[in-house]
């Protein structure tokens, strides 16, 4: 997944650039391969954005969100089930069981910290006067030469939790990403497969790739 797949508060970014931990050297992970929460995307400056429930699957590289948000000015409301595989995404309406199916082109990558990831700084979010007052967490920039784009990744010391991710791109500009309420595991995996009344959908003609599509 090219996933962009990322929202950084002000705060944040100034804990990042001035914090310091006494843990141990923070190491390149891999997130859990099923996850399960919600996110928020931003982009050109906040005018389109939109807030998510989603479920991960590496394994069987699926993605599936239910949506809202706002995009040049307009409302939206969305289902989306994302077939890495296949290379196919639906947008799936329960109301008037219809299911739109668009072309996706794109190629799955797993969520983690690159190999030639630079770790920029760890540091707690939140208080360290007593336990459970803040939470740990590795912040790692780099570049993305595909794309002529860069990122920062900030990711949990323990579980390699995505929590926030600053996507840069010529194209897109800034994409901002926030994830919140994680749970590792998948509590229904039916989720991941088209309802019956996606059998009789149409392959459109537009492929969307994993941006595009989402917001």
């Amino acid at each position: 997944m090219k996933l962009l797949l990322g929202l950084c508060s002000a705060l944040l970014l100034l804990l990042v650039l001035t914090g310091r931990c006494s843990a141990q050297r923070p190491h390149r992970c891999r997130t859990p391969a099923l996850l399960s929460g919600s996110m928020s995307v931003s982009a050109r400056d906040g005018q389109d954005w939109a807030v998510a429930k989603y479920r991960y699957d590496a394994i069987g590289q699926r993605i599936r969100l239910w949506e809202f948000g706002q995009v040049q000015s307009r409302s939206f409301h969305a289902n989306m089930l994302f077939l890495f595989r296949e290379a196919v995404v639906y947008t799936i309406d329960y109301k008037n069981r219809t299911c739109q199916k668009n072309p996706l082109h794109a190629d799955f990558h797993p969520s983690h910290i690159p190999h030639n990831a630079s770790l920029l700084s760890q540091v707690i979010l939140g208080g360290s006067s007593a336990p459970g007052e803040g939470l740990l967490v590795n912040t790692w920039t780099g570049d993305v030469p595909e794309t002529g784009g860069k990122y920062l990744a900030t990711v949990t010391e323990f579980g390699c939790i995505p929590v926030s991710t600053l996507y840069y791109t010529a194209k897109s500009g800034w994409v901002v990403t926030t994830y919140f309420n994680a749970v590792t595991g998948i509590e229904d995996p039916e989720q991941f497969f088209p309802p019956p009344f996606c059998a009789d959908a149409d392959t459109e003609e537009e492929e969307l790739d994993f941006f595009s599509a989402f917001i």
